[in-house]
């Protein structure tokens, strides 16, 4: 009998962020499971961005402990081997507009390759046809000597979706990665991104402010308000009140003022 897959890539215990006396992060507690899609959503300010970062190690809680592919968080200092369990895609893209879009690309290799061939990559690019391949699955290997900064948002976003295919993360984490682009491009590239890390069974988290695409890409919503779980669900049971409730708040205070 096959045996199915249940790992847990994310497990978080009492999770606390402070940040001098706003809570950014309160005794959050929940684990994600290998390949599944996760869509984070909240009102503006709740902790989702602080979240996301926390999973990278960008940022360190205060309290609590999180745990990244069986591997206690604070361990993973060595850069190649957390490059190999996150990678993180934003909503800025974190490409080099001057470079041709291969060098952007490669840069998912550089957790793997030495300094000297990362330096000499930059002259004559390393491993093309791997890079061509990443270009070819978002539909991108006709601009593969492109100067980045000369493509659209949405075909920037694919480069950087290009880069993570390189680079192999277990985990994807993708901090509002359609905001700046209009909602074909948007649908476009959650397409992509849920597809591309379906078949890789990678674990993707992504903070959205639209519920809409929330529900329709991905298969668990977890909503993050005044930087408490507000609820865990997977996407069938989120119902219309439940979001009313989540977002309701704000709108009451503006009633009021």
């Amino acid at each position: 009998m096959k045996k199915l897959t249940s790992q847990n890539m994310i497990e978080m215990r009492n999770l606390s962020k402070f940040y001098e006396r706003k809570i950014a992060l309160s005794s959050l507690s929940f684990s994600i499971k290998k390949g599944e899609r996760v869509a984070l959503i909240g009102p503006s300010g709740a902790g989702k961005t602080t979240l996301l970062n926390t999973f990278a190690t960008l940022i360190k809680p205060d309290e609590g402990e999180l745990t990244l592919a069986g591997i206690p968080a604070s361990k993973l200092t060595n850069r190649k081997e957390l490059a190999k369990k996150v990678g993180m895609i934003r909503q800025q893209f974190d490409l080099v507009g001057q470079l041709p879009v291969i060098h952007n690309v490669l840069a998912g290799r550089l957790a793997d390759w030495g300094f000297f061939k990362s330096l000499w990559s930059l002259i004559i690019p390393q491993e093309k046809q791997a890079a061509r391949e990443a270009l070819e699955k978002v539909g991108l290997a006709d601009k593969i000597t492109e100067q980045t900064s000369k493509l659209s948002g949405g075909e920037q976003q694919r480069v950087a979706l290009a880069r993570l295919l390189l680079q192999k993360p277990e985990i994807i984490l993708a901090d509002e990665p359609v905001a700046s682009l209009d909602p074909a491009r948007a649908e476009d590239i959650l397409f992509m991104l849920t597809k591309l890390t379906q078949e890789e069974n990678q674990t993707l988290i992504t903070s959205l402010h639209s519920v809409e695409y929330a529900r329709k890409y991905f298969t668990r919503i977890i909503a993050i308000k005044n930087g408490k779980l507000f609820f865990d669900l997977p996407v069938h049971e989120v119902t219309d009140p439940i979001l009313v409730e989540l977002y309701s708040l704000e709108e009451l205070e503006l009633h009021e003022s």
